[in-house]
């Protein structure tokens, strides 16, 4: 009882910790800093999307950026070319990432395990390839530039950096609550259930193709979110968006908070992000210290940060009892 009271009182910390950040310090933070929570932000809701597939599914998707690199161009093309307000940006780029899930899940979901994850994977560096080499539509390795912050018809100028960060929390916790009633229904439980035995949920009479099929849906739109409010962000967009760095970025910011909890997806995007940022200003090859990272959380968590410190509360536990 005593130990379940402490934990308790730690989680209670750790979550008014969190809130006390994310809330109150961005107004005295330096500028730097409230711009990489705003970064975060955004990858939080990217890596929860893809989230639902690993950790909910059991689809481990290499590929997610293509559904993020769309939502980004389907915005900047939309902003600079035909001039559409954020509602109608955020739709379409929703909508074009969805449908973009539609179709290329059907070819996806065609192969399952490794098979997958090399499909998976195949489809981002295609959409990367015709991102570059269409340049009437795409701006090619110039990308597409001069994308301005959404007019909400508001007296906030979203050009501040601190009321930008508090329009994208705003949309980060929309997400969150999306996605938490999601994974909490009974096409959630669904999930779960295909993710730990999928032959079982066959033999109850669950259609699982359209439960994977949905589910890899429902992240390609989610993703697209977080393309739509990353344009509006960095106001430029370019094939980097689809590369391979990007789509093993995201895999990682999964992977190190914890697959199969949104804390952990949330956790390992603030990481990676902080992590990347600070590198690069030391060394050009921040990316091999993102693969050293990955090596080590594979080996020595390999569950994440998150199952790390459950595998240490249950050992604190057993060691505690006579």
């Amino acid at each position: 009882m005593i130990k379940a009271q402490k934990l308790q009182k730690w989680t209670y910390f750790a979550l008014g910790a969190t809130v006390l950040v994310l809330f109150v310090l961005p107004p005295v933070l330096p500028a730097y800093i409230v711009i990489l929570l705003t970064q975060s932000l955004i990858f939080c809701i990217v890596a929860m999307s893809l989230d639902l597939l690993v950790g909910y599914t059991n689809l481990g998707s290499l590929g997610h950026a293509a559904y993020f690199a769309i939502g980004a161009y389907t915005t900047a093309i939309l902003v600079t070319r035909y001039h559409v307000g954020f509602a109608g940006c955020l739709l379409s780029s929703i909508g074009v990432a969805a449908g973009g899930a539609a179709l290329l899940g059907l070819l996806a979901l065609k192969a399952a395990g490794v098979y997958f994850l090399l499909i998976t994977l195949a489809i981002a560096m295609t959409l990367w390839g015709l991102i570059y080499r269409w340049t009437s539509m795409t701006g090619g390795e110039n990308g597409i530039g001069g994308i301005p912050r959404p007019d909400l018809g508001l007296s906030l100028n979203l050009v501040n950096p601190v009321y930008f960060y508090f329009f994208i929390l705003f949309c980060f916790i929309i997400c969150s609550i999306f996605i938490f009633l999601l994974v909490r229904s009974p096409f959630g439980r669904t999930l779960m259930g295909i993710r730990d035995s999928e032959s079982r949920m066959k033999v109850l009479g669950f259609n699982v193709w359209l439960h994977k099929y949905l589910a890899y849906i429902i992240a390609g739109a989610f993703a697209g979110v977080g393309g739509n409010l990353y344009a509006y962000y960095n106001s430029f967009v370019s094939p980097n968006n689809a590369s391979l760095s990007q789509c093993l970025e995201i895999v990682l910011m999964v992977s190190m908070g914890g697959p199969g909890t949104m804390i952990g997806a949330n956790l390992g995007s603030f990481i990676i992000t902080f992590l990347k940022n600070l590198v690069s200003v030391y060394t050009k090859r921040w990316m091999m210290i993102l693969a050293v990272v990955y090596v080590l959380s594979a080996l020595y968590a390999p569950e994440g940060i998150l199952g790390l410190l459950k595998q240490f509360q249950r050992q604190r536990l057993k060691a505690a009892q006579p």
